[in-house]
């Protein structure tokens, strides 16, 4: 979502980083250029009157300005100021009330209300685990009630059953006695939608929250609608007092400024993102994260959390072992494939790596996706058991019996098997020099803490990507050969 506003505000930094010493005018220009990139990125216009005010005044102090990096002073002036506007710390979902704590779930129709009902009551159920009811108020939208008991189902969550008829505020007050007589720790309440703000919505909604009285109410917003989702925002704020807003659609190619005006005009906190379609693709809303993405500083703590969530300990555990006595094979590979398609595929692992934006632009100039990982792992699947084992066994003929069963060329076959052997020197290494165990301990696999980079920093993990060294898999060389700093061969 922020991928041209981080592109535009990269640009304007690119050119301060690169003098040695900065007048008051290079930063006054420099904001400049910093205002209208926030402006083009749909920012409600007093937001950035007053963030422009504030990083202006404190980027011309003299210890500023007679820094030896006064380039890099001025990013982290930037940075820091938008945390303040984000909102400075995450405000995670608030269950400390007697149960069942009632969550009024509120918005626009067509914003993701109902599917994001069902993630929170998935990630409250799995992470938190709360005993949780969703009960759905929406008796206008045909089988909104239906899509909640659908959702219910998969993600295994209990529903309320449907009463035809019922009206939303009854519908509340027996999800709540029900709640209480069962014994659930979190109601979730799904109210309806309308294509707009009206009197009928906010009278409905308004009515149910004296009902329930619920400790959290939630307003989950379209990151696509741009700036008029402030003014949603507004709007419920007034009328139902809003305790914390969901963006959803993140994942989008919106341009961000809805969620950069939210904290900023309503004052309510930005509690989580949809990031995804799938019921896991729900996050916390971290503004010390969100805003180093936006700087293009990365997110590798985002990144170790993801792995920590899709990687199994006790695989980890067997893949480290087989690492470290040298015995990485092509399932193993295959394995790392599907990983790094759960943690959101190579757009949203780059995405999360310091100074991956110019990287990102490339991929998507080559046409580079991840339907190359489904690629690649369905080359392995072609093969025989024994052949994933002894990759020797891979002669002529084979390779094109692989290529032919994959859909794929024998060029393609070879590049993987490539990136195999470059992979597996780089395991033995590992294994060798002791690393595997920390590694796989940051990656949910047990062991100490963060794992210490190899030498060379990041550069074992560039050389898939056109080196010819050891590096992610799926990742072949980019337009021009080119690599960010810190990747390639060590």
């Amino acid at each position: 979502m922020f991928d041209g506003l981080t592109g535009k505000l990269g640009d304007v930094f690119e050119r301060l980083k690169r003098r040695g010493a900065l007048s008051e005018s290079d930063v006054q220009a420099a904001m400049r250029e910093v205002r209208v990139a926030l402006l083009e990125a749909d920012v409600a216009l007093p937001v950035v009157k007053d963030f422009i005010a504030q990083a202006t005044e404190k980027a011309i102090g003299k210890e500023v300005l007679r820094s030896v990096t006064p380039g890099q002073m001025v990013v982290k002036i930037v940075h820091d100021t938008l945390v303040e506007m984000l909102g400075s710390e995450p405000e995670p979902i608030d269950l400390n009330a007697p149960s069942p704590v009632p969550i009024l779930m509120v918005g626009l129709q067509g914003s993701g209300k109902t599917t994001t009902t069902g993630k929170l009551a998935r990630r409250l159920t799995l992470r938190d685990k709360k005993k949780v009811l969703m009960a759905s108020l929406d008796v206008y939208r045909p089988a909104a009630q239906e899509q909640l008991r659908i959702l219910g189902e998969q993600t295994g969550v209990a529903t309320l059953p449907i009463v035809k008829g019922e009206q939303p505020v009854s519908i509340a007050k027996r999800a709540m006695t029900v709640g209480r007589l069962q014994g659930y720790d979190v109601v979730m309440l799904d109210t309806a939608g309308r294509l707009h703000v009206d009197e009928g919505l906010m009278a409905e909604v308004a009515a149910v929250r004296e009902t329930v009285n619920p400790h959290e109410v939630l307003l989950v917003v379209d990151a696509m609608t741009g700036q008029d989702a402030v003014n949603v925002a507004t709007a419920f704020k007034e009328r139902v007092g809003v305790t914390g807003i969901v963006m959803t659609r993140v994942d989008g190619d919106a341009r961000g400024g809805a969620a950069l005006s939210m904290r900023g005009v309503t004052g309510c906190p930005i509690k989580l993102m949809g990031v995804g379609e799938k019921m896991d693709a729900l996050e916390d809303f971290h503004p010390e994260r969100i805003a180093g993405r936006i700087l293009g500083m990365g997110d590798v703590v985002s990144l170790v959390e993801r792995a920590a969530e899709t990687i199994e300990k006790d695989e980890a555990e067997k893949l480290a072992r087989k690492m470290s006595k040298g015995e990485f094979d092509l399932d193993d590979m295959a394995s790392q494939l599907r990983q790094l398609r759960k943690m959101g595929g190579m757009g949203g692992v780059m995405g999360m790596l310091p100074g991956m934006g110019k990287m990102q632009k490339q991929m998507a100039g080559a046409n580079l996706d991840d339907r190359m990982l489904v690629r690649q792992e369905a080359i392995i699947t072609s093969m025989t058991k024994k052949e994933r084992k002894d990759i020797k066994l891979l002669n002529g003929s084979r390779r094109k019996r692989i290529a032919a069963g994959s859909g794929t060329s024998v060029q393609d076959v070879n590049r993987l098997l490539k990136q195999y052997q470059d992979m597996s020197r780089m395991m033995k290494m590992m294994g060798k020099k002791g690393m595997l165990k920390g590694l796989m301990g940051a990656m949910g696999g047990g062991g100490g803490g963060m794992p210490q980079m190899p030498p060379g920093g990041l550069g074992g993990l560039g050389g898939g990507m056109g080196s010819g060294g050891p590096g992610l898999p799926g990742l072949p060389k980019l337009p021009g050969g080119k690599l960010p700093p810190g990747f390639g061969r060590r």
